[in-house]
Formats: structure tokens, C-alpha cells, sequence
């Protein structure tokens, strides 16, 4: 019994030593923790339990049969984040880089199809160097393995990538299905293929941080969600995030005691919109007015800065949050915002988290650019995601809802549950001095004016869309959060659903 007990705390420990202190150094030199320092971090203290402890490779062919670690290559487990059970795996890159083997592989599909099973979320630590070239096609099945249960986990539990190192090659489509990807800036970086590749068919030289680093990731291709500055913020935001997130899609929207009163009425609310059409306001300010104390958890804040996408809580209930930004390109959608708030709207509805929609919209961008790259296509999916979308919905406008963009801004006609509008908020197809030299074109400039102001007092005011029962309500700007409040105690019992179908084609 003894040498068994003793056999046990061998293997443990070398298990725990990973690929050895040399490499472990190596590591923490580069501003980067253990996969086991990762976990400490990310979990609550003491709760982690590590399964396949003792899992090893299988592969003999160069040399291979000779060096066998414990584990892998990965630590994979459950633990508890706030007292909420979530399933963990966390790539060790001091273990033969952090290769992806067929047993490395098999450990992370345990994971999941246990997560999968019981409904708790998935959260990947990512750090590796790919597919374990010794094991050639056994390396790439188990990619192909772990994909597989990504696309079954989706919608089914939140899944969430922290990348925290290399992630290249194949390995770059397991995060890009799961639900949200954070990256750390300058240690962290996702290609499909490297610089030395690039520069061999292209000819263009690039830095592994310019070709997909955490800062190109969160603003050019959106690929990430959010960057951070070190390893520590970025698990820590996890842990705050995942707060934020129901453990599956048959589980209810977690809820956080508050000491903010659901019926606060913000006074300042009132002057957010300025006199002057023309002239913006940061929509932040309407955000953290509204949700419990301030607390505003953005996602994407670097990409499509012109739409707001994130999660706060009202009475202490998750609620996904879409905002139009006049601050940037007055508001307007384009193909990045569409795409941006689309998948983010997908994901509150796959998830039951209410949708909440602050809309100050000009219309979509024009130009060429925007009609090349496809912007009816990119604008349809956004139209499409509120349109298919059977969680509770309140939409607030609080000054333009110009055009097709006010349709798709999650209106009446689409389901829309509660739809206020602000005495700011004004509906038309378009603004009024675009309106009137179409309609009147040819008169001079003073009957021009006229006109403007004639169509002005007609559609800048919300009372037209509301005399048709598209609006609601014409509300108070410093009874929002109260409003909103109300609106979602009485949408909890909702009940709505869509034709029955295998699943709908979104334009892609």
C-alpha cells in the first residue's frame, strides 16, 4: 500500500513539474505563467480538479517512445469560478511546446462532452505550437475531434478562449467557434499561416505581431474580443466575465444581489442629446446611467467602435447590451458593425439574455467600398439576428432612427417587445434636408428651407412612429432604467417560438 502511495506522489509530481524547471524559467522570462499558475488564477482557490493526470502519448516514432511526460501537454479538469461550476483545459507549453497530440486531443473532448453533459461552460487556455508534427495525421484527427465538439457545444454551453501564447495552423478554428476569444497583447498571437509561409508565397515580410497579434485581432479583423496587458488581467477579466454568463442554455441568466434601486431616476439623462443634430454624444455615458452601478463588461470596444456590444445587469439580471456610438462615424452601420452586433445578438438569444437596444442610427454607410465588400449581404445578417430572436427585447431611441437602419435597429416590425423613444428621437426615412431637395427638387434655395422646416416639424419628434404604434411609449430620458426595469420583469414569463425548421440559413 505504502509503495503505491508513494508510486502515486511520484507520479503527481512529475505530472505537476510539466516540462521541467529549465523550461518552466523559460516561460515566466517571457512575461508568461504555467498552465497550472493559469488555473490558480482563474479559479476559485482550492476548487480545481484535475482529471487525466496521468495520461500519456502513444506515439513511437522519432525517438518519441524516449520522452513521455505526464498529462501531455495539457491540464484538463473542473473547478469553480464565484461558486459556479465551469470545465477547464489549459495548454501547457512547457511540455513538448504545447503540441497537440492524439491523447492531448482526447483530453480536451473529455472536457467537453462533460461539460456538454452536466450544462457548464467550456474555458480553453490556449498556448501551443500546434499539431504535434511526430504524430502526423493522428495530430490533425484529434484537431478535427476537438472541432467537432466545439460546433456541438455551441449555443449549448458559453464556451470562451483565452489565447495565451501561440495559436497557429489548424489550431486557430477551435477558438474562432467558440463564443468569445480575449488575447494578451505581445505574448499572444493567431495565424492559420506564419511569416516565414507568408513571406515564401506572398513575398510581403510581417511580424508575428502585425500578422496576427492581440492589437490586429481586436481592431482590424475581429477575430478577438478583447486584448490584455498580461496573463493576471486577462484571467481575472475572465473571471469576471464569465459571471455575466448563464452555465447553459438551460439554465437561467445568473443573478448578483444590488444595492441599486431598479426605479433610479437619472436627471442628467435628460441633456445627454445635444440641441444640435449634427453634433454627437458618447453613448457609454446612457449605458452606465442604466445597468447596475456602472457595471458594463464591452466586448469588441476596439473593432466596429461605431456599435457598442456588451453585458451589464438591471436588477442584478444579465442583459446583452447593442448600442448605436455617435461618437464614431455618427453611429452608422457599416459592414463591421453589422457583422459585430449579429453575432453578438446570436449569441444573448442562443443564451435567453434579454436584448436591450439604444438606437441613434443615421442610416448605413455609402460608398463603394461598403457596396463592393458587400454591405447588403453584412447589413442583412444583423436585420436577420434581431428578426429570428426570441428573447425579450426593449429598444430605446433616443435621437435618429434613419432609413432601413431603423428597421433593422430591432423595431416593431421585428418582434420588438417594448419600443420607447426618447422626445429627442425622431423616424423618417431620412434626414430632413435630403428628404426635401428629393421630394421638392428644382425649388430654390428659400422654398428649400421652407420645406426643411416643414418636414422637420412633421418627423424630427417620435409622436408620427407612435401615432402608427411602432413606438410604444414616449419617455422620459431620466425614467430609462426604470422603464427598462418594468419592461423586463414582465417579459420574464415570454413566450415565443419560431417555425419549426433543422436551423435557418443566415446570410454568411
Amino acid at each position: 500500500m505504502s509503495s503505491t502511495l508513494n508510486e502515486l506522489e511520484r507520479r503527481r509530481a512529475a505530472a505537476r513539474a510539466g516540462g521541467g524547471e529549465k523550461r518552466v524559467a523559460a516561460q515566466h522570462a517571457k512575461g508568461k505563467l504555467t498552465a497550472r499558475e493559469r488555473l490558480d488564477i482563474l479559479l476559485d482557490e482550492g476548487s480545481f480538479e484535475e482529471i487525466d493526470m496521468y495520461v500519456e502519448h502513444n506515439c513511437v516514432d522519432f525517438g518519441m517512445a524516449d520522452q513521455v511526460i505526464p498529462g501531455d501537454g495539457v491540464v484538463t479538469g473542473s473547478g469553480t469560478i464565484n461558486g459556479r461550476l465551469v470545465y477547464v483545459f489549459s495548454q501547457d507549453f512547457t511540455v513538448f511546446g504545447g503540441s497537440l497530440s492524439e491523447r492531448h486531443a482526447q483530453k480536451i473532448c473529455k472536457v467537453m462532452d462533460t461539460a456538454m453533459k452536466v450544462g457548464a461552460p467550456v474555458i480553453g487556455l490556449n498556448d501551443s505550437g500546434g499539431a504535434r508534427i511526430q504524430e502526423g495525421v493522428a495530430s490533425l484527427g484529434g484537431y478535427a475531434e476537438v472541432f467537432q465538439r466545439n460546433v456541438l457545444a455551441s449555443g449549448v454551453v458559453p464556451q470562451l478562449s483565452l489565447i495565451m501564447g501561440p495559436c497557429a495552423g489548424g489550431a486557430v478554428y477551435s477558438p474562432a467557434m467558440t463564443d468569445f476569444i480575449f488575447m494578451v497583447k505581445d505574448s499572444s498571437y493567431m495565424f492559420v499561416t506564419g511569416p516565414d509561409v507568408v513571406k515564401t508565397v506572398t513575398n510581403e515580410v510581417v511580424t508575428q505581431e502585425a500578422l496576427g497579434g492581440a492589437v490586429t485581432h481586436t481592431t482590424k479583423t475581429s477575430v478577438a474580443d478583447n486584448a490584455f496587458e498580461n496573463d493576471i488581467e486577462a484571467l481575472l477579466a475572465a473571471r469576471d466575465f464569465i459571471d455575466f454568463l448563464p452555465l447553459s442554455n438551460r439554465e437561467a441568466v445568473p443573478e448578483r444581489p444590488t444595492a441599486d434601486a431598479w426605479d433610479r431616476l437619472e436627471p442628467s439623462l435628460d441633456s445627454l442629446v445635444p440641441a444640435s443634430a449634427n453634433q454627437p454624444y458618447d453613448m457609454h455615458e446612457l449605458i452606465r446611467k442604466v445597468v447596475d452601478e456602472g457595471d458594463f463588461f464591452e466586448t469588441q470596444p476596439a473593432h466596429a467602435a461605431n456599435i457598442i456590444t456588451g453585458f451589464g445587469r438591471i436588477e442584478g439580471k444579465t442583459v446583452g447590451i447593442v448600442a448605436n456610438q455617435p461618437m464614431v462615424l455618427a453611429g452608422v452601420l457599416d459592414i463591421n458593425s453589422s457583422k459585430k452586433a449579429a453575432r453578438f445578438v446570436r449569441f444573448c438569444d442562443a443564451f435567453e439574455i434579454p436584448i436591450v437596444t439604444f438606437v441613434d442610427v443615421p442610416g448605413f454607410l455609402p460608398g463603394t467600398a461598403q457596396e463592393h465588400n458587400g454591405i447588403i449581404k453584412h447589413g442583412a445578417k444583423l436585420l436577420f439576428a434581431y428578426a429570428e430572436a426570441t428573447v425579450p427585447k426593449i429598444t430605446v431611441i433616443t435621437r435618429k432612427a434613419y432609413g432601413g437602419a431603423y428597421d433593422v435597429m430591432a423595431s416593431k416590425h421585428l418582434r420588438g417587445d417594448l419600443n420607447y423613444a426618447w422626445p429627442t428621437a425622431e423616424i423618417a426615412v431620412m434626414g430632413a434636408k435630403g428628404a426635401v431637395e428629393i421630394i421638392f427638387r428644382g425649388k430654390t434655395p428659400e422654398e428649400i428651407a421652407e420645406r426643411t422646416a416643414e418636414y422637420e416639424a412633421r418627423f424630427a419628434n417620435p409622436f408620427v412612429a407612435a401615432s402608427k404604434g411602432f413606438i410604444d411609449e414616449v419617455i422620459q430620458p431620466h425614467s430609462t432604467r426604470r422603464r427598462i426595469a418594468l419592461g423586463l420583469r414582465k417579459l420574464r414569463g415570454k413566450s415565443l417560438e419560431n417555425p419549426w425548421k433543422k436551423h435557418d440559413n443566415i446570410p454568411l
